[in-house]
């Protein structure tokens, strides 16, 4: 019994009277196989045409749709860490060098020479349009400079500590890249604002813009993407600190005004601003 059991077992394996396998012959195998294979090649062949047939209908230099707040965001530099603290001690140069180093890192692509090699010179308070003509495109697209001496006395040109050492701290700031965006209207441009929040009014003291009036200027927008306008350099705009309260946290929001951008979103409440907290000590 135990040895016509084995043997059943192993003919339901590989039966040696018809040379089936599994219960199949080569030829069965061999057609199944071919089946398989003919079927997954054919799937292969159906993914890759839709993926070639969906990248035909792609703009490599600009995305096809744009899933976007309407009011972009701002961003400080330099950033100290994730929660947006900048605290430093004017008597101790280790507290405020690395700031002063950052800003020079940030701001080296502007400097004049960089900017006049490859970008440029625009007409300002207009938008700098370069519209395709149909299917041919106007790529690379030109951009206009943004030369580091604009921002004065917070170029790091006149002062390389950037007003830290001083206590007279700058902040640069920026809007986020958003592709065809166009910052204000009738010949409106944009501007930045910081002020203190409601109970730091008292302590924020004087602020100085630049350039004046803490404009960006029209002539940097639209902006056609990273492919498209490969040496876009975004304008900029830094805040001096004056004469701020030393010694004390003061809580600070700068925010971007325009007559076509709403500040904050039900997505975003921060869209179109930035918060931080400013701290010098001298003692």
């Amino acid at each position: 019994m135990s040895k016509d059991g084995d043997n059943g077992w192993k003919e339901s394996v590989w039966n040696p009277r018809t040379r089936e396998f599994l219960g199949r012959t080569a030829s069965s195998w061999g057609l199944i196989l071919l089946f398989y294979l003919v079927f997954y090649i054919f799937l292969a062949g159906m993914f890759c045409l839709t993926m070639y047939v969906m990248l035909q209908t792609l703009d490599d230099h600009k995305p096809k749709w744009q899933d976007r707040l309407s009011t972009p965001g701002m961003v400080i530099r330099p950033k100290a860490d994730e929660y947006y603290e900048i605290t430093y001690n004017t008597q101790k140069t280790e507290s405020w060098d690395m700031y002063a180093q950052t800003l020079d890192k940030f701001l080296s692509p502007y400097n004049n020479t960089a900017q006049v090699e490859k970008n440029n010179e625009c007409k300002p308070d207009e938008y700098f349009k370069q519209e395709d003509s149909g299917d041919v495109k106007n790529n690379p697209k030109r951009s206009c400079q943004f030369n580091r001496t604009i921002l004065d006395e917070c170029s790091g040109i006149t002062d390389r500590y950037y007003g830290y050492q001083g206590g007279q701290p700058c902040i640069i700031i920026k809007l986020n890249r958003v592709i065809g965006m166009l910052p204000g209207k009738d010949g409106q441009a944009p501007f930045v604002t910081c002020g203190a929040k409601k109970e730091d009014t008292e302590k924020i003291g004087e602020l100085q813009y630049f350039p004046p009036n803490g404009t960006f200027n029209l002539m940097y927008y639209p902006y056609y993407g990273k492919k498209a306008q490969v040496n876009y350099s975004q304008p900029l705009v830094a805040v001096k600190f004056l004469n701020i309260t030393t010694n004390e946290d003061v809580n600070i929001e700068c925010r971007i005004n325009a007559n076509n951008i709403p500040t904050g979103s039900e997505r975003d409440k921060w869209a179109g601003r930035v918060s931080f907290k400013l701290r010098i000590n001298t003692i």
